[in-house]
């Protein structure tokens, strides 16, 4: 059975969970897959190729006909027409993230495409409703990723948002099962936003030797790195090399470590670079193809749903 809310109704998909927009990542064999699934795929532009991300554009038509996603990451845009470029890619639906949300809101809407911009604080979710935006992709700090120095966790940070905006929300940051989607509905979210999750996925692109790390971690084998700067702070797996820069970041932060990811994402070998990756990788016990990913989460959130109802639902007086 499809889940029914603001998020489902505008984005046309069956299941409010979306796949993060991870760089290099986000490309058509994954996000095809989840959208085929029934969730929503996103495609990535902050890898700055955006011949290859037109390519894989192209790739999504001839893998899916249902709705996907662009994400546009303002802090790597490389293209002054990126705008012009989201929009003749034919999508519906843009998630901004990394930047003012003022930057593209207006041309994107007035382009028709519906607007999430992702928000890491109260004050910039404010920003962005101000900006004029749909809705908004809530991202706790135990998520993967780049991230506010200034660290707020889903638990806190989620109720906060949605108790102060009438706006739909996506959750993002310690999304991992039904489990933890009931949850985030509980803290007045309606959607779901993946990313471990999915970078541990069959369909994902990146090397074994990272969705093996992924599935060996415990919850405590993430790293916080860069929160003085210069440069975004950023969450990642624990390594040789991120437990080093955890204690000595460099003068430069750790933007030069991502000189050589592709050796990491694609090449295997997990000292190259640093392996972006959530807490919820303590959470992840294999790698499984997108629809038994979704799958599951959907029955087992409706299983939780079901049990909490029965359990503290409370007769009338």
């Amino acid at each position: 059975m499809k889940i029914k809310t603001r998020i489902t109704e505008l984005l046309g998909v069956d299941y409010p969970i979306i796949q993060a927009p991870m760089g290099w990542i986000a490309r058509s064999a994954l996000a095809s897959a989840v959208s085929n699934a029934g969730g929503l795929g996103i495609i990535e532009t902050s890898s700055g190729d955006l011949p290859a991300v037109r390519e894989e554009v192209k790739k999504m038509r001839q893998l899916t006909d249902k709705p996907f996603g662009v994400n546009i990451a303002q802090a790597y845009v490389r293209d002054a027409d990126i705008v012009s470029f989201v929009v003749d890619q034919g999508v519906k639906f843009v998630t901004t993230s990394a930047g003012d949300p003022n930057r593209y809101c207006s041309a994107l809407k007035e382009a028709g495409l519906t607007v999430f911009h992702v928000v890491p604080s109260l004050a910039a979710a404010a920003k962005a409703i101000e900006a004029g935006v749909d809705g908004l992709v809530v991202e706790g700090a135990e998520g993967g990723g780049f991230k506010n120095a200034r660290d707020v966790s889903s638990m806190v940070l989620l109720p906060l948002v949605c108790s102060t905006f009438n706006v739909p929300i996506i959750a993002a940051g310690g999304m991992v099962d039904g489990r933890s989607m009931a949850a985030a509905f509980a803290l007045g979210a309606e959607g779901i936003q993946m990313g471990t999750r999915m970078v541990s996925a069959a369909e994902s692109p990146v090397h074994q030797n990272w969705k093996d790390a992924i599935v060996a971690a415990k919850e405590t084998d993430t790293v916080f790195l860069n929160r003085f700067g210069p440069g975004p702070a950023c969450r990642a797996l624990r390594t040789e090399k991120t437990s080093r820069l955890e204690r000595e970041p460099g003068e430069n932060g750790v933007a030069p470590e991502f000189r050589n990811s592709q050796a990491l994402y694609f090449g295997g070998d997990m000292e190259a670079s640093i392996a972006l990756s959530g807490q919820v990788a303590g959470r992840i016990d294999s790698v499984k193809p997108v629809a038994q990913i979704i799958s599951e989460i959907v029955a087992e959130f409706d299983e939780v749903m079901a049990q909490m109802a029965a359990k503290y639902a409370r007769a009338p007086a």
